[in-house]
């Protein structure tokens, strides 16, 4: 039963499908019979887990297992404390609340790679990195968070989910590694 790290680049769609112009899993990944436990949108990139256990799929991207996922967000803006404080309590989606979570304002990640294309550049605005942690992952959450207290989503990369992550497991877009499903301990 293998259990896969794949690092998604930006614009690649997370399904093995083929679409008319656009990249997707079949694209990165030859291993027959896998499939991704939980998803990231086009425009989001980072740390995905992929496999062939139906039952493992399930207990990674079912939100009742509560599995953390850590997203590093660049926001348009230069965020502030209150909009933090605002990110970690319940906040209202419209359609959902969300779960209290962990959100604080970090540096640049050193080791992330440069996006490309690159996210657009306006001198007069800066922008800010900030680590938000969630257990739960609702479509498009983190950018509907973002810009519900004043920072649009720049750019969204998936760091780590549960005990796995980008930090530890160094892989540039596209690059996968196939690791034991017993690393998996706690689902």
């Amino acid at each position: 039963m293998p259990l896969i790290l794949f690092n998604k680049p930006f614009n690649v769609l997370c399904q093995f499908t083929p679409q008319e112009g656009r990249e997707s899993l079949a694209d990165y990944i030859a291993t027959p019979g896998i499939y991704p436990a939980g998803r990231l949108d086009a425009d989001s990139e980072g740390l995905m887990l992929l496999t062939d256990d139906g039952r493992l799929q399930h207990s990674i991207a079912h939100p009742d297992h509560k599995e953390a996922k850590t997203y590093l967000v660049q926001v348009d803006g230069d965020v502030d404390a209150a909009a933090l404080a605002r990110l970690q309590a319940p906040l209202d989606l419209g359609d959902f609340v969300t779960k209290p979570c962990r959100a604080v304002k970090i540096a640049e990640p050193e080791w992330l790679w440069p996006r490309k294309p690159p996210i657009r550049v306006r001198l007069e605005k800066p922008t800010s990195w900030i680590a938000i942690t969630l257990q739960e992952g609702k479509n498009r959450q983190v950018r509907r968070m973002t810009a519900a207290v004043g920072y649009p989503t720049l750019r969204l990369v998936r760091s780590s989910i549960g005990p796995f992550s980008l930090a530890t497991h160094p892989l540039m877009p596209g690059e996968s590694v196939e690791v034991p499903a017993g690393d998996l301990k706690k689902i």
